[in-house]
């Protein structure tokens, strides 16, 4: 196997060629995630044939949450502060916490797609927007959507957020950031990948939410 995580409580068993190689490649982009954009970022467990690097053989989600034992990378943190933090994860996906620097928007990834392109004819604002393998769009908004979401799509006419298939993930959640391996299904996309402006100051929820739930719903009907 080489899926696994090396830590003081994780499992060694990670080829040393591989080893070199991917810890090179996740430090750059943990390092272009806390510095350029300005994001915490947290190691995260790998799966492989359904089993969990975590080491629990009971895990609800192998390969798609936060490694219990590994502190966060916080958001400034330079590419040599990310090499001496990540060399003692190596082979961590890379997962963010949300409700701190953006709050997300989830929505199915063929009314993610459709609604993305109608946003963007619109020139409305937009962060960025990553796709899971598991089928998911993911809109980075700014924090406080999540808490919000209900409310905002009542006084839009939304009567219902489940019947959309749409919703808000906030404080106390992770998602896998591009390109890490999500629950050894495949590895995260970006769909519209950041920028500086968006990525700093992601776009409020209201701009989007009204176009998101018209699609989703369309696309359920």
């Amino acid at each position: 196997m080489g899926f696994t995580i090396g830590s003081s409580r994780g499992i060694r068993d990670i080829r040393p060629s591989s080893r070199r190689r991917g810890r090179s490649s996740e430090c750059t982009a943990v390092a272009e995630f806390t510095g350029l954009w300005g994001w915490d970022v947290v190691p995260g467990a790998r799966a492989a044939a359904g089993a969990c690097s975590c080491g629990h053989s009971d895990c609800r989600a192998p390969g798609a949450h936060p490694l219990d034992f590994a502190p966060e990378v916080p958001a400034g943190a330079t590419l040599d502060e990310v090499t001496g933090a990540w060399s003692e994860f190596p082979g961590a996906s890379v997962m963010l916490p949300v409700g701190r620097a953006f709050d997300v928007i989830e929505v199915a990834e063929p009314a993610g797609r459709r609604a993305l392109v109608r946003l963007e004819r619109m020139g409305l604002p937009l962060g960025p927007v990553t796709a899971t393998p598991e089928g998911r769009a993911h809109f980075f908004v700014a924090p406080g959507a999540a808490a919000e979401l209900p409310e905002l799509l009542y006084r839009m006419g939304w009567d219902d957020p489940t019947s959309l298939d749409l919703r808000g993930l906030g404080p106390g959640t992770y998602i896998t950031a591009p390109s890490s391996d999500r629950g050894g299904l495949g590895p995260v996309r970006w769909l519209r990948p950041p920028a500086l402006d968006s990525a700093t100051k992601p776009p409020a929820a209201r701009l989007l939410l009204g176009t998101l739930a018209y699609v989703a719903h369309r696309s359920r009907a």
